[in-house]
């Protein structure tokens, strides 16, 4: 149990410097054995877009192509709101693998972090 803490300690503390440094929404990732999930969320706490790995069920490729691809829909989602600019809150994930590739294709869709 004490990993737990440690670890939801981390996600605590990475967020709320993301929260008191900027006024853009933010970037949320969550990370599974199998699927990755991520949404677009704003100061007060609304979802403004989400997507997940469960959505590409024709999808046939590796767990880190899957979070290209989840990425570049959220990018495009995204752009259809009319949000440019966003904050990249990676919770306890370490930048690498999975996540980095998810951050990377909604760079590529024109989204700034």
């Amino acid at each position: 149990m004490k990993k737990l803490n440690e670890k939801k300690q981390r996600e605590t503390r990475i967020r709320a410097k993301l929260l008191v440094r900027t006024e853009r929404p933010r970037l949320t990732v969550k990370r599974s054995n199998q699927h990755i999930f991520a949404q677009i969320i704003d100061q007060t706490g609304r979802v403004m877009a989400a997507f997940g790995s469960q959505a590409l069920k024709k999808f046939k490729g590796t767990k880190t192509e899957s979070a290209g691809e989840v990425g570049k829909k959220l990018g495009e989602i995204a752009k259809d709101q009319k949000i440019t600019t966003l904050v990249f809150d990676r919770g306890s994930y370490r930048f690498h693998g999975r996540v980095k590739a998810l951050a990377e294709a909604v760079r590529a869709a024109g989204i700034k972090f």
